[in-house]
């Protein structure tokens, strides 16, 4: 899933494709993309872009008439931009939204449809945003409120939108990384300097990343948006060393949720249980990194 790096880094490029164009049509193909009737998104059609904003993991594209388009792309949802109007593709596209400088594509991968499009009022932006603080301009007190508002593992309480904006499974594993934190950890028993050095390595994980990926952009659209990167240093790093201490990375898989974290640096050689692997293995399940 896009999150809070992705998702600026689609911001920075539609910036100045978009503000002070007029969204001629909206084409949309896929009827179970659209979530609202009321206002229709026939009404969006003639409106300027007044600008786009981020809401959470959402995309907010504001429009002149005190409307909104808000797309959120879930897990395989994507954007893709073209100098004029193409049909919306066969495979996997949901969308085009055309103005006068590009058309616009929203596409979703496999056959899962769960991406949506929205057409709010202003008023009705509030209704969707999930109410997570913005950790670029939060204060540590802000953030350790938000860290202990409900008692969970520290990766739940990372990836909680309710709490903390824009933190999805990938960056809540390179910031418990960076942090030296078990994923498993409760937020709970954290001490005050175990949040102040979480609350470090969240913004700066974030900050770095979020540069990184509108780095690579530049001046284009991003093409390549996933939720893995080779300079990632746990996440999607399963059997690989890890670049601080050489251990071996470990998963914890769940459903179709994954937790990748090192056992050198994060949880004092020790590997923790898979729901699944470790009932399987019984006996046989490493439980350090030594009987690895």
């Amino acid at each position: 899933m896009p999150e809070l790096p992705e998702i600026e880094a689609y911001l920075h490029a539609l910036r100045p494709r978009l503000e002070g164009a007029t969204l001629a049509a909206v084409r949309v193909s896929s009827f179970s993309l659209l979530k609202t009737f009321d206002p229709p998104v026939s009404a969006v059609e003639g409106q300027a872009v007044n600008g786009v904003h981020r809401i959470g993991k959402r995309v907010s594209i504001d429009l002149s008439g005190d409307l909104h388009l808000v797309i959120h792309l879930m897990v395989a949802g994507r954007f893709a931009w073209n100098e004029a109007p193409k049909p919306v593709p066969k495979r996997g596209g949901l969308a085009a939204f055309d103005f006068t400088t590009g058309s616009l594509v929203l596409t979703e991968a496999g056959t899962k449809r769960r991406a949506s499009l929205s057409v709010m009022t202003t008023e009705g932006l509030s209704d969707i945003d999930p109410g997570g603080i913005e950790l670029s301009t939060a204060t540590e007190a802000e953030f350790r409120a938000a860290l202990l508002t409900a008692r969970h593992t520290l990766k739940r309480a990372l990836t909680d939108a309710r709490y903390l904006s824009g933190i999805g499974g990938a960056f809540a594993d390179e910031i418990l990384h960076e942090a030296k934190l078990s994923p498993t950890q409760m937020n709970t028993n954290l001490s005050e300097e175990e949040i102040a050095r979480l609350f470090s390595a969240a913004t700066n994980t974030l900050e770095r990343w979020t540069a990184k990926r509108i780095e690579e952009t530049g001046d284009g659209f991003p093409t390549k948006v996933t939720a893995f990167h080779p300079d990632m240093a746990v996440h999607g790093k399963f059997g690989e060393d890890c670049p601080v201490c050489g251990a071996p990375v470990q998963r914890i898989v769940t459903g179709e949720r994954e937790t990748n974290y090192c056992p050198g640096c994060q949880t004092g050689g020790r590997i923790l249980a898979d729901r699944s692997l470790s009932r399987l293995l019984k006996d046989d399940w490493p439980k350090t990194l030594e009987e690895l």
